[in-house]
């Protein structure tokens, strides 16, 4: 393992706690796409912190739902956030319990989706560091 912290997904870069996802669950929803909602929430941490769910309800597979947590893991590591607790909710059922459970094209539709919410927060961060003091 290199000694690149930006890249990992340990426990301090995720929301695990009841009351932290309640703390930015009573915030607006700060991007929505077809299928997903993003909430994010200023933190005075030095990193960006995540969460993820998927209900049962929406995506009635494990599978399906893995693969959802694994794809936002995945891309929340690749993206530079700023230091924010941001949680991802599923808010739209991807698939049906009739066809597969996880297909490419399901893969790739969930990548540009969850690309586009989280460079919705990097494009803040950048709106914001280029702002006067007295602005932000």
């Amino acid at each position: 393992m290199t000694g690149d912290r930006s890249l990992d997904f340990a426990r301090d870069r995720r929301i695990v706690k009841t009351d932290e996802f309640s703390s930015v669950f009573r915030l607006r929803p700060v991007y929505r796409t077809a299928h997903f909602v993003l909430y994010a929430r200023q933190t005075d941490l030095p990193h960006a912190r995540l969460g993820v769910v998927a209900a049962k309800r929406l995506a009635p597979r494990a599978v399906t739902r893995n693969t959802i947590k694994r794809v936002t893991r995945e891309l929340f590591r690749q993206t530079a956030l700023p230091s924010i607790d941001c949680i991802v909710r599923l808010s739209q059922p991807v698939n049906t319990k009739k066809g597969p459970a996880t297909t490419a094209s399901l893969k790739v539709a969930l990548r540009e989706e969850l690309t586009r919410l989280f460079a919705s927060q990097s494009l803040q961060k950048n709106v914001l560091q280029h702002l006067p003091e007295g602005q932000k």
